[in-house]
């Protein structure tokens, strides 16, 4: 095989749903159809026919979409990997973090899948017990919406910067009142768009520490082995394959903001000029373009787009 020198692997995380994902998938690839139903084992859940039919209500909950979204990139992964495909560095948005961390060895598939089932309940559960919400803000730089943050939190309440996607485009994550000032503070302050995202609860602020504290217990008990290949983290953005380091990054990601921007910025700086979107949606390909438009980024997302992908690879 040709040299992967300059691949990078990007998973997706919560967003990149829809309803028919992976159904052509599992049509068409072997490996695909056998993880699913490995998958439905582990899990007790009608993943096929959540992912493939629906209904959209359903798939939208964070305890179905977490694991539909990782069993998607575990399947486009199994493909690629059967290509003898070696990326130089792994990265994930958020829950594609534990995608991974499976795709460089730190834990294998049943592992990070109960992983994932357990995060997503502890988020569940602690957006149920401490409800919040998001919004995205457009046009606006980094020190711009934190700043808003800082204005909307001056009577009380939570507003943290939880995402930095790509240059003007952030999300605040906080209890509804407050992430609402900024919303209103960001259109009267040159904002395009500020757009209210349909989200359980308040993903990456301090409204996630009953889940960070029940994750960081889970974690302890867990075997996690040497990356294969450095994971860019979300929390640090930068790559690391130590398992301490590793197990520390898991545990402050969900109340840490997803330093996105920097994490492109690392996998390039590592050398990467093409990446491969692996899993469900086209969010991260659209990120990369306008961090780096120099950086070559593909989906995978599809039976179409997978084939596609695997013709690129092939051909170093």
């Amino acid at each position: 095989m040709n040299d992967m020198g300059a691949w990078a692997l990007l998973f997706p995380g919560q967003a990149s749903q829809f309803v028919g994902m992976g159904r052509d998938l599992c049509a068409t690839y072997p490996e695909a159809r056998e993880l699913y139903a490995e998958a439905e084992d582990i899990l007790q859940m009608p993943l096929r026919r959540l992912c493939f039919e629906g209904p959209e209500q359903e798939l939208l909950q964070t305890q179905v979409t977490q694991p539909a979204v990782f069993v998607h990139s575990m399947a486009v992964w199994r493909v690629l990997a059967s290509t003898g495909l070696e990326p130089v560095a792994l990265a994930g948005h958020s829950l594609g973090e534990y995608s991974a961390l499976v795709a460089a060895g730190v834990v294998d598939f049943e592992a990070g899948l109960r992983l994932v089932q357990r995060r997503a309940q502890f988020m569940e559960e602690a957006a149920a017990e401490r409800p919040g919400a998001m919004v995205a803000v457009i046009g606006l730089d980094e020190a711009a919406v934190v700043e808003l943050c800082r204005r909307a939190q001056d009577g009380g309440g939570i507003a943290v910067l939880a995402n930095i996607n790509a240059p003007g485009q952030s999300v605040v994550s906080g209890d509804a009142s407050t992430v609402e000032r900024v919303r209103t503070l960001a259109l009267t302050s040159g904002a395009k768009r500020a757009i209210p995202l349909a989200v359980s609860g308040a993903f990456h602020s301090p409204l996630m520490d009953p889940a960070a504290q029940r994750l960081r217990e889970l974690l302890l008990g867990v075997e996690l082995r040497p990356a294969r290949v450095p994971v860019v983290a979300n929390v640090s953005a930068e790559p690391t394959s130590d398992p301490e380091a590793i197990r520390r990054n898991l545990s402050e990601q969900i109340t840490s903001p997803v330093r996105w921007v920097e994490v492109v910025q690392t996998l390039v700086r590592l050398g990467v000029t093409r990446a491969l979107e692996a899993g469900p949606g086209r969010v991260l390909q659209g990120l990369v373009r306008r961090i780096d438009p120099a950086l070559s980024v593909r989906g995978t997302g599809t039976a179409e787009e997978l084939a596609s992908a695997l013709a690129a690879v092939a051909c170093g």
